[in-house]
This record gives structure tokens, C-alpha cells and sequence, in this order.
């Protein structure tokens, strides 16, 4: 019988470690997953938007924002005791989703430096605007804590 690689992890850590769900005979998406399940603590990342500690936007290009929404999810999820891989689930809201399309590749990047492979279930929703009128981009989370 082939042995399971999470058996030698402590319980805890199995139990809230995600599973991708992936529809039997779909096509495995590029950059998100289908679903994800977990057990343990969850917490709701509230909307994060491109700005620092002292609610100042660090920059007013879109992958700027982008990379500091994200790192600001992630920062979330940390100082509650998880991981970037304990996400589960991002709503990324956008004022432009052309300018999203655009810069792929660079918000690729800056996504796999926060999240490396890591891909939980995600939306990404163009919106009219955000409540900071300079605001391009805001990331919501989902994450199941240990």
C-alpha cells in the first residue's frame, strides 16, 4: 500500500492543509483551482487594497497595487497563525479588467513571489469603482488556519 506523504505531518497540519477539488473529466484550470477543501479555523480576509501599514496607496500603477493587496492578504493570514497556502479562496475586484489582461505576465509574477504554486479557488470581478478613488485593485481571502 503506498504511503500517504502527509502521515508524518502533525495532525493539525493535515487536517487544515487544502485539497484541490477537480471535477472528474474537466479541464484542470491554469492559475486558480476549481475548489478547494479544508478543515480548521477559517478566516475572512477582509478587502485589501495597494496601500502600507499607514493606509497610504504604495504605488498607482495596477501590478503595484496588485503585489501589495496580495501581500497584505497574505500578511493577514499570517499574523492569524496560517501560510499563503492556507488561502482557500480570492475575489479580486478590478476597475478595469483590461488593464488586468494587459498585465498578466507581471501579475503573474508578483503572485508566484507571494503564493509561489500555490492556486486556491478565485473570481475576479470588474467593478465600476473602490471605495479609495485611487484604488485599482482589491483582493478578498478565505483561508482554514491549523
Amino acid at each position: 500500500m503506498p504511503r500517504d506523504p502527509e502521515s508524518s505531518a502533525p495532525q493539525a497540519e493535515r487536517a487544515s492543509t487544502p485539497r484541490v477539488i477537480q471535477p472528474e473529466g474537466w479541464r484542470r484550470p491554469r492559475g486558480y483551482s476549481n475548489g478547494m477543501a479544508a478543515r480548521g479555523e477559517l478566516l475572512a480576509v477582509a478587502g485589501m487594497i495597494g496601500w502600507d501599514e499607514n493606509e497610504v496607496l504604495v504605488a498607482d500603477d495596477f501590478v503595484g497595487q496588485f503585489r501589495q493587496a496580495l501581500a497584505n492578504v497574505v500578511a493577514t493570514v499570517v499574523a492569524a497563525g496560517g501560510r499563503p497556502s492556507s488561502l482557500i479562496s480570492l475575489t479580486i475586484y478590478v476597475t478595469d479588467k483590461h488593464e488586468y489582461i494587459a498585465s498578466l505576465r507581471e501579475v503573474g509574477q508578483a503572485y508566484r513571489e507571494l503564493l509561489e504554486k500555490h492556486f486556491p479557488a478565485m473570481a475576479l470581478v470588474q467593478v465600476a469603482a473602490l471605495l479609495e478613488p485611487r484604488a485599482k485593485v482589491e483582493i478578498q481571502g478565505l483561508a482554514v488556519l491549523p
